[in-house]
């Protein structure tokens, strides 16, 4: 049982997390994005254990508040909020705490909340869970790649399912750090192989059946070629983390270099697709 202080900034959907690392950097605490559907706002937050002092909240240069919150056991309460997801009958997904029993047929994914983006509740992360799930066929071997693995909960479904190689990147070393934990929490660290890399600086070389890059817009926009270059034809390639006014210059971009757009999923401000590579694909 302990009080808390609740640092808020308020925030529109494209600056959710150059707001968030700001904060983290300032108060070295994980930071997390909460959405109020009914009145349309969104604000990044931290949890200070301490009042926080005055040079830190001049230093943000934004609009923010600060809120001291009634004691309560807070790692209980976060667990009530905190559910289990089935992803295509195929995968379950559930924190260390729940007593969820999967399905005959469903991996089972072990994540809790963290430093690292990715816990499969974010809408664009269910989408490219989903897109996992409904590539793999079973019959034959395929490869994968996860670009900007955070958590690295995409690359863990993968391996889970039974890709191979399962490969993921990340510029973040912290991120890389957590994936790897992850990974041998969920007893497939020797099937995922992650390294600390920015997307800029992949080499052409290895192509893999499946690639999925939850990225920024700018990021997909500049590095087409990188991630088209190391897809396999006939493989598909997943882009996530893009805002709805952004989704029609990524598809435009993409669909001129000879990719094909197969599946589409708007979910409240993003908009998510995934894009098949022709057999005789050739770049214009």
């Amino acid at each position: 049982m302990r009080t808390l202080y609740k640092v808020s900034v308020p925030v529109s959907p494209d600056r959710e997390e150059a707001v968030a690392e700001l904060l983290e950097s300032v108060f070295g605490r994980s930071a997390c994005v909460e959405t109020d559907l009914e009145a349309g706002t969104t604000r990044v937050s931290v949890f200070l254990e301490e009042p926080p002092s005055r040079a830190k909240l001049k230093s943000l240069l934004l609009r923010f508040t600060v809120r001291k919150l009634a004691p309560q056991n807070w790692a209980e309460s976060w667990k009530r909020h905190f559910k289990p997801i089935e992803i295509g009958g195929k995968l379950l997904i559930i924190p260390s705490w729940s007593r969820r029993k999967p399905k005959a047929a469903q991996r089972v994914i072990v994540l809790d909340p963290g430093l690292s983006f990715g816990t499969g509740q974010h809408p664009t992360t269910r989408f490219c869970l989903e897109q996992i799930v409904a590539f793999r066929a079973e019959q034959r071997p395929q490869s994968f790649l996860d670009v900007g693995t955070g958590s690295g909960i995409l690359a863990i479904a993968a391996a889970k399912l039974g890709y191979a190689p399962v490969r993921a990147v990340d510029f973040d070393p912290t991120a890389v750090r957590i994936a790897r934990a992850n990974a041998t929490r969920n007893r497939i660290a020797d099937r995922l192989q992650v390294a600390c890399k920015d997307v800029a600086a992949m080499k052409p070389g290895r192509q893999y059946d499946l690639i999925c890059a939850n990225l920024l817009a700018d990021l997909l926009l500049t590095q087409r070629d990188r991630l088209i270059g190391s897809l396999k034809p006939g493989g598909c390639l997943v882009l996530a983390g893009i805002l709805k006014s952004q989704f029609r210059d990524i598809r435009v971009m993409y669909e001129s270099a000879g990719l094909r757009l197969v599946a589409q999923a708007p979910q409240k401000e993003w908009k998510s697709g995934a894009f098949s590579r022709r057999e005789n694909f050739s770049k214009k």
